[in-house]
């Protein structure tokens, strides 16, 4: 007897994925071997930025008051006493009438309080010493950048659950951190399923297909920043699927299988989560393509159980199991951003479901454009080489029409919005 199924919304089984989606653990590692990793701490400033009044020229530093009398038609002499060079300390304390000749980044001298750019400054020399004349007043504070005006010490700089990119490296240099705490990689099992699958490397026989589904989730999985343990392909037989999962499930924070979650013969996973004793969230989601996708929580554990159908696998993960990976890594915003723009061509297929078309997104004249990236069916490979967004169009619309706009969830970034998006 066929099982009758009850597909629920989008959003509801997102929900009901994340409410156990937990926070995982940190590991520390060098600055060096940070790059693409997660903060699993908030970064403070230990000190001020700039550590000292400095100047952001090369010029000469000297009492601001001592250019009170200076016009164009009356230049200010100074004696030139001391060169600093950035990364010096100043010898000596300036005296009125008194200039050093300063370089970019270089702390300020005691008893200066501001700088001229050489360009407004005349050097020159007179009975063997260094002059410098000028013929504008200068204010104090001028051309000095004060200790703590950028950043003062104790500011809360990074937020725990940050991406490390080259700007976020830039920061932890700054201050110190030659070692920095980020989420330790969930590790995910991947199970593909089916005794139709061929290994990359084999020849094609007749009634095979080589396995695809493997290596697009196990690259997703990357992306999204978990750990990939491959645990290959179960055969359609109950027992030995069975126990593959179960002995794996000591291995891994979470388990994704492809394939056998649908009604035929050698649908197994749901079967399979009954008897591992799993709690199964949902078997169905009003949505295309990926309607039959299935999730399973057994403790603290999730098992997804994707369609074995390339796209409908690709869409399953990033709406379903994405989100999960990113909370696990201290993500504050966890979903993939929402936004919206123009279809470039008409899409007159109705949406009885959600659906979710494998999409090309890019800017043309200053707007945002999304046009299919190839034929919308789920059993399609192709569609997903230019995809980089899921063009999200709502269930009981009978199509769309160039122009209209629609929204976008978009894929290939690092960056995420705080709530799911509502379906």
């Amino acid at each position: 007897m066929i099982e009758k199924r009850t597909p629920i919304k989008v959003t509801e089984a997102v929900n009901r994925v994340m409410a156990y989606a937990r926070e995982h653990t940190y590991e520390i590692v060098s600055i060096e071997e940070s790059d693409g990793r997660v903060l699993a701490e908030d970064i403070f400033a230990n000190q001020p930025i700039p550590p000292f009044d400095k100047s952001p020229y090369d010029g000469f530093a000297f009492k601001a008051a001592d250019t009170n009398q200076a016009s164009q038609d009356y230049a200010v002499s100074f004696e030139v006493v001391e060169h600093i060079p950035a990364g010096t300390m100043s010898s000596r304390t300036l005296q009125h009438g008194e200039a050093a000749r300063i370089m970019t980044g270089a702390p300020l001298p005691r008893g200066a309080d501001c700088v001229a750019m050489f360009e407004v400054c005349q050097s020159y020399e007179d009975n063997e010493k260094e002059l410098m004349s000028i013929k504008r007043t200068i204010q104090a504070g001028d051309n000095v950048n004060h200790k703590g005006s950028e950043t003062l010490e104790g500011t809360h700089l990074i937020e725990k659950g940050t991406y490390i990119h080259p700007g976020v490296k830039a920061v932890l240099a700054t201050f110190g951190y030659a070692t920095v705490h980020v989420s330790k990689k969930p590790v995910i099992g991947l199970f593909t399923t089916g005794t139709e699958l061929l290994d990359v490397k084999d020849d094609l026989v007749p009634g095979k297909i080589r396995n695809s589904n493997g290596h697009m989730i196990a690259s997703q999985i990357k992306r999204a920043g978990g750990e990939v343990k491959m645990l290959g392909t179960l055969a359609d037989d109950f027992e030995t699927s069975y126990n593959a999962i179960q002995e794996t499930l000591h291995e891994v924070d979470m388990v994704i299988t492809t394939g056998g979650v649908s009604v035929g013969d050698y649908d197994l996973m749901p079967d399979i989560y009954d008897k591992l004793e799993a709690e199964q969230l949902f078997n169905k989601v009003a949505m295309r393509p990926g309607s039959v996708t299935t999730v399973a929580v057994k403790g603290d554990q999730l098992l997804f159980g994707l369609s074995g159908n390339p796209s409908a696998c690709y869409v399953g993960f990033e709406l379903f199991v994405r989100p999960v990976i990113q909370k696990a890594m201290f993500s504050k915003q966890p979903y993939p951003p929402k936004s919206k723009a123009y279809l470039t061509t008409d899409f007159p297929k109705p949406n009885p479901f959600t659906r979710f078309v494998r999409s090309r997104v890019f800017f043309k004249d200053g707007q945002l454009w999304i046009e299919p990236a190839g034929p919308d069916k789920s059993a399609v490979v192709t569609s997903l080489i230019e995809t980089n967004a899921f063009m999200m169009l709502p269930g009981g619309t009978r199509g769309f029409k160039k122009g209209d706009r629609v929204e976008v969830i978009f894929l290939e970034t690092v960056y995420g919005q705080k709530e799911p998006w509502t379906t």
